[in-house]
């Protein structure tokens, strides 16, 4: 735990002067709160003795003095209050971006075993939790040390026997405190871990309408949700369970103090005779000294929430990236698009092997194809191109530079990739073809349409450009989609363009329109194609055929089906269903 808070002092460290105003606040603040209970305790003083003209001045003082120190207490509670929160708040902001951030730049291994609304819920939710912390606990931690110090100062100046029988219950309390913490903190992780899942169940279900309707599951569904929603509720009241145990166990081991105050106050003023301003000055620090105590309860609850909360967005924040620039990367300049793969093998956590000794060579402004049946590595091989994987061995080169010698940011800015899942964010066309030139003008962005075979389609459209596209692209065909993500390839102007399955969910038509738009690019980029359809890569400079990770044939479509191997009953099985459909 200490090292954890250890950890969470270096982030907030940026935010040290509003905290350090916050905390001298605060000290104001403690000042203000033990210096008004002993003007009090003169004021009752006076009036048991008798008042006189001298008293009535001095009453008259005194009362000034508390009006002055309660107005001092606005401003300083003010600052105390505001200025932490502020800087909590600040933090948790920064924080939140600095998680997405972290996990946007993750390799794409990280997020196998990960829900999508699990990472949200730690972006989300247990950054929210650092608030928590910063803006109450160590605020509310220093004023409660600060007072119980003081007001034991006090007690002890005003009747220090009556002040060792007020600290008897401390020992239970701190004793109840830490077995507290022990018993609620699980129950926390807990509840922080089924909100995430949550969160995921909610995420997918949402993102899975379609098919939840279709197949008639939604009573199926709202059952899951339900179960995963009560897991998360069971946790949550199992550690309030705990605190309602814990708060009034503490207020009553408190009040056992004031009782045994007050009975052996009442001793003491029979035998030693203590003033009456004596017992009530030490009645008014009493509440002073064990508010802070009985504090601990709700401190010690917000401490195990925030604790759990900033466990799980550390192991974000601390989670090692096994894919980083090397030192002395280059930047990657002046690409041709030569792609050379080496003796390249990969294999996934598991150890099973996906590529097995790769080797070839693109040179600029091919078209290479790769074919095969689904789950052979094709796609993997394209993504090893881009580092989003590290091969298991071999090399891989990009005009002779080794890709591990250069920048990932200077890699990806030469590849553009064109997925079979064709990705759009919600926004208009005209801001999807432009998401990787930011800076494009209308006129190269048009100009990237008609390459891509989708300017007449979009002039179609109601708002033409800025035409939204919806959740996803949900307003478009698919076949819109592809090419719109072609659109948005070649207005990058990358040197090498990546198609992962581009035209496998279209119709012969919407096929055709692809082709164009891929023709229109062959020869001036560098193209890898991954391809279920043939008729796709049938111009392809150089073919591949991977089955179970190796490269079984290669040659042009005219030589792969002369030799009468995988690629021609390939050839000869699509052209059958062709002619059939015909």
């Amino acid at each position: 735990m200490m090292k954890t808070l250890w950890r969470l002092s270096r982030e907030a460290i940026r935010y040290r002067t509003l905290y350090l105003v916050a905390i001298l606040s605060t000290l104001a603040l403690t000042a203000v709160n033990l210096t008004a209970p002993k003007l009090l305790s003169s004021m009752t003083g006076i009036v048991e003795t008798g008042v006189t003209a001298d008293g009535l001045h001095t009453i008259g003082l005194l009362t000034a003095a508390l009006v002055a120190l309660y107005l001092l207490r606005i401003l300083f509670r003010f600052l105390s209050n505001y200025l932490a929160h502020k800087a909590a708040w600040y933090l948790v902001g920064d924080l939140r971006t600095r998680t997405y951030d972290k996990l946007e730049h993750m390799h794409l291994g990280y997020f196998h075993d990960k829900q999508t609304g699990d990472l949200m819920s730690r972006i989300v939710n247990d950054t929210r939790d650092f608030e928590l912390l910063y803006a109450h606990m160590i605020p509310e931690t220093i004023t409660n040390l600060v007072t119980f110090t003081g007001a034991l100062i006090v007690l002890l100046t005003i009747n220090w026997k009556l002040a060792l029988i007020t600290c008897a219950p401390i020992p239970l309390i701190f004793a109840s405190g830490i077995v507290f913490s022990k018993k609620v903190r699980p129950f926390f992780r807990i509840s922080q871990k089924k909100m995430g899942e949550l969160n995921g169940k909610l995420q997918d279900n949402l993102s899975g309408i379609h098919e939840i309707q279709s197949f008639g599951r939604e009573e199926y569904e709202t059952e899951q949700v339900d179960k995963q929603n009560f897991e998360h509720v069971r946790a949550m009241l199992q550690a309030l369970k705990i605190s309602a145990i814990f708060h009034p166990s503490v207020e009553f081991i408190s009040s056992i103090g004031t009782i045994l105050v007050v009975g052996f106050g009442g001793y003491l003023a029979y035998r030693e005779g203590l003033h009456v301003a004596d017992i009530v000055a030490f009645l008014l620090y009493l509440s002073l000294f064990y508010g802070p105590v009985t504090g601990l309860a709700n401190l010690l609850e917000n401490m195990q929430q925030s604790m759990a909360g900033a466990e799980r967005v550390l192991a974000v924040l601390d989670a090692p990236s096994e894919i980083q620039d090397r030192e002395g990367a280059e930047i990657l300049q002046n690409v041709q698009g030569e792609i050379s793969f080496r003796h390249v093998s990969f294999s996934y956590g598991e150890g099973i092997p996906v590529l097995k000794d790769v080797s070839f060579v693109c040179k600029p402004g091919q078209m290479l194809a790769l074919v095969g049946p689904t789950g052979v590595g094709k796609t993997t091989l394209t993504q090893l191109i881009s580092r989003f994987y590290e091969p298991t061995s071999g090399h891989i080169l990009i005009d002779g530079h080794d890709i591990r010698n250069v920048t990932i940011e200077s890699l990806r800015e030469n590849i553009s990739p064109v997925l079979q899942d064709t990705f759009l964010f919600n926004g208009t066309i005209a801001e999807n073809i432009g998401y990787a030139v930011p800076d494009a003008d209308p006129e190269e962005i048009e100009e990237a349409a008609r390459a891509a075979n989708i300017h007449d389609d979009i002039l179609a459209m109601p708002e033409g450009y800025q035409t939204q596209v919806g959740e996803r692209g949900l307003r478009l065909s698919g076949g819109q989609k592809q090419r719109v993500a072609i659109a948005r390839a070649i207005l990058r102007k990358s040197p090498i363009i990546i198609l992962d399955e581009a035209t496998a969910s279209v119709d012969v038509e919407t096929e055709q329109q692809i082709q164009k738009a891929i023709a229109g690019v062959a020869g001036k980029r560098t193209i890898i194609a991954i391809a279920h359809r043939l008729s796709t890569i049938r111009n392809a400079d150089q073919i591949l055929v991977i089955e179970e990770g190796c490269i079984t044939e290669r040659g042009t479509h005219a030589e792969l089906v002369a030799k009468g191997g995988s690629y021609a009953r390939m050839n000869n099985i699509q052209n059958d269903e062709q002619s059939s459909r015909s």
